[in-house]
């Protein structure tokens, strides 16, 4: 027997508007939208709290902060997906492309950092197979061009597993996210213990390897993105030669552009742009680059993503709607536009015939307060 559930006297959050109303879901699925504050007898009354589609991340390192709770702390992968799942789902997120990063440092250089995405890969695809997750789950694999292995490690990966996004990313120093070196230093100098001979060595060997790999790397990512039927992202695009470079690769989402013009130029080639929430929400960059506020008035800001803070995402969603002076909008970079820049065409939207992911919060002197997600019909959180 189908099962239904409505909710009544909420705040719907819409593609262009917010409306009082009521919306029902069964079946996992959207199945009616009224208007009209009235509560239906078997309803639940939202008494004006907020009722959106669920949120959509498509970068978020999150996960590896639960592999490593603490630096050099390892922790079982199964474990760290579960928690990390669960926070998500406590954040309002029912749908992520998980970050996993392909392309490693394994000679002894005193900072390399193991292989891991195939591994990770399984587990997820494994606990996604047993039920165990709350949310839906997809692969996004960040391929460090500036790695000793990444050519092997993408190797290992075919279209059965279905990988939804690839990521073209390069963290030499002196470049793209680290312009200012001494952003890198502080960077990596926060996380590691080294004198300054072993720091000045350290650099030493990231200009060698990209020099050595870097293209290779670069043309072994599009290619593989290629294959995988995945689509293929840019990272950290800081010149307007930077952007054509990666037009003429096929990107088609352009992963936090460190400048107005690189933004701009990915505007002029059709490509979307995502920019962090933390970048939102602290006032700036905190690697130096542009500020998102700014890109956002400039409307060169397309979607958010959490990056390394889960509960950021609904929070600056809430406030690029301040920004644009319109809530409805300020959603869209959270729910439909990332869904629909990955060919999820199923979520995103308070539609009938959607997917169930909902999720109801209030405002609290504009700071979202999360009261419940959903996740394809069934509740999560």
């Amino acid at each position: 027997m189908t099962q239904q559930t409505t909710f009544a006297n909420a705040r719907l959050i819409l593609k262009d508007e917010v409306i009082t109303g009521s919306l029902t879901i069964a079946d996992g699925v959207i199945t009616d939208i009224a208007q009209g504050a009235n509560v239906p007898k078997g309803a639940i009354d939202l008494d004006g709290d907020y009722l959106a589609p669920g949120l959509v991340e498509l970068h978020t390192d999150n996960v590896e902060r639960h592999l490593e709770p603490r630096p050099k702390v390892s922790w079982p992968f199964r474990a760290a997906i579960l928690a990390h799942d669960r926070e998500l789902a406590g954040a309002g997120i029912t749908t992520v492309f998980d970050a996993i990063r392909i392309g490693s440092i394994v000679s002894d250089t005193g900072a390399g950092y193991p292989k891991y995405a195939r591994q990770m890969t399984d587990e997820i695809m494994g606990v996604r197979a047993a039920g165990l997750l709350r949310i839906s789950h997809h692969i996004h694999l960040r391929a460090e061009v500036c790695s000793e292995t990444l050519i092997d490690e993408l190797d290992e990966f075919s279209e059965e597993d279905r990988i939804g996004i690839v990521s073209m990313m390069d963290h030499t120093p002196g470049q793209r996210q680290f312009v200012d070196i001494s952003k890198f230093e502080t960077y990596i100098r926060g996380k590691r213990s080294y004198s300054d001979a072993q720091w000045d060595g350290y650099v030493d060997f990231l200009y060698g390897l990209q020099a050595r790999l870097g293209a290779k790397h670069e043309a072994a990512t599009v290619a593989a993105a290629k294959r995988l039927g995945a689509t293929l992202a840019s990272h950290d695009d800081t010149t307007v030669d930077q952007v054509a470079t990666s037009h003429s690769y096929g990107v088609s989402v352009a992963e936090f552009p460190t400048t107005v013009a690189a933004a701009d130029a990915c505007r002029a080639k059709g490509i979307t742009t995502i920019m962090g929430a933390p970048n939102l929400i602290r006032g700036g960059s905190h690697s130096g680059n542009v500020a998102a506020a700014d890109l956002a008035q400039m409307d060169l800001l397309d979607i958010l993503s959490s990056d390394y803070v889960p509960a950021g995402l609904l929070m600056a969603a809430v406030q690029l709607g301040d920004i644009w002076g319109n809530l409805a909008r300020g959603m869209q970079a959270v729910t439909a536009t990332p869904a629909h820049s990955v060919g999820l065409m199923d979520r995103g939207a308070l539609e009938v015939g959607q997917r169930a992911d909902i999720i109801r919060f209030a405002l609290q002197d504009q700071t979202p307060v999360l009261h419940e997600t959903w996740s394809a019909g069934k509740r999560v959180s």
